[in-house]
Parts: C-alpha cells; structure tokens; sequence
C-alpha cells in the first residue's frame, strides 16, 4: 500500500512540475505579448509625435497663426516624448505618467485644430490637409493599439490569477500587468470655448 501511494504522489509531483513547465513558458510568452502590444502602443505615439512638427512647420507659414497655441503644442511634445516607459515592468503610475504627458499633446492638437478653422488660407493649404488627415488616422491607430495592450493584459492577468496558475504565479514572481486607463474627466467632452482658455 506505501509502495502505490509513493508511486501516485510520484506521478503527482511529476505531474506539477511537467505542468508548471508548460504554464512557465504559456506565461513568458503572453508576458512578452504584453510589452510588445505596449511597444507598438508607443510606436503609435510616436507617429503622431513625428507628425506634429510638419503640422506646426505649416501653420507657422501663416503669420498671424496664434504663436502661443504652436508653443503650447511644441512643449507638450517634447515632455511626452522625454517619458521612457519600462516595457518589461510597466506600472499603473508610469502608465499614468504617460497617459497625462500625451493628454497634454491630444489637449494642445485640439486648440490647435480649433484655432486653424478661423484661416481659410491654412484651411485651404492641402499639404496641411494631408497632415490632419494622417493625424486623424494616427490617433484612431492608437485607440486601436491602446485597445490590444488591454485585451493582452486581461489575458496575461487572467492566466496569472486563475487556479492552479496563481500558484505558479506566485512562486515564480509573476505579477499583474497594469491596464492602460484614461484619465479622470476624460468621459466628459470639452466645450470647444474652454479651448480657448
């Protein structure tokens, strides 16, 4: 009888440690499709930071443009681009760092682009065109990548917290993915005359 216990807690042991192999590397890769759905969220920031030069190259062309609204616009960029996110450790307050540095940016594009209504010949301009257009596509492509990073993280913090993984989990120092939020009043719209203030 000792002799087929031993043999069934043998088969057991084995057994965990078979499975935990197998639930180790499942992990490390939905770890790694994690930071690579973060890296091509960045990457699509990254457009549309590469685009607000050209946009600002242009509308400085017009003389009378509002030359604070292109600085406030320039700033923010430059403080968003200056943020460097661990990909491999990302945190809820380094996601929230990032996330107010480019609500910065979306805050100064959008007076920027209320502000170019008032000059036809901006408006009329259709290198300017083609960068809202592209700005338009760039920031739907974030929404889109910023949707996959959050489909990742749920199935990554899913496997991580569902038995036997959380065992597993916790013995090999897995730990949540922090999901990417938006920010607090970001559910109500801005009034376009707050735009100006």
């Amino acid at each position: 009888m000792k002799k087929i216990a031993g043999i069934i807690g043998g088969i057991l042991i084995l057994g965990f440690i078979v499975y935990g192999f197998v639930w180790y590397n499942g992990t490390i890769g939905m770890s790694v499709g994690v930071s690579s759905s973060w890296a091509n969220v960045e990457s699509s920031y990254q457009r549309r930071a590469d685009l607000i030069p050209n946009i600002v190259a242009t509308a400085k062309k017009y003389a009378e443009f509002e030359q604070e609204t292109l600085t406030q616009v320039i700033e923010a960029r430059a403080k968003a681009t200056s943020i460097n996110v661990d990909a491999s450790n990302l945190t809820s307050e380094q996601i929230q760092e990032f996330s107010q540095a480019q609500g910065a940016v979306s805050s100064g594009l959008g007076r920027l682009l209320a502000t170019y209504e008032n000059y036809p010949d901006l408006k009329a301009n259709e290198n300017f065109k083609e960068l809202i257009n592209e700005l338009e596509r760039t920031e739907n492509r974030i929404n889109v990548e910023r949707n996959r990073y959050n489909e990742a993280v749920g199935i990554y913090n899913v496997r991580i917290r569902k038995f036997p993984g959380i065992i597993y989990a916790n013995i090999l120092g897995f730990d949540q993915a922090a999901f990417f939020q938006a920010e607090a009043g970001s559910e109500t719209a801005p009034v376009v005359e707050d735009l100006f203030n």
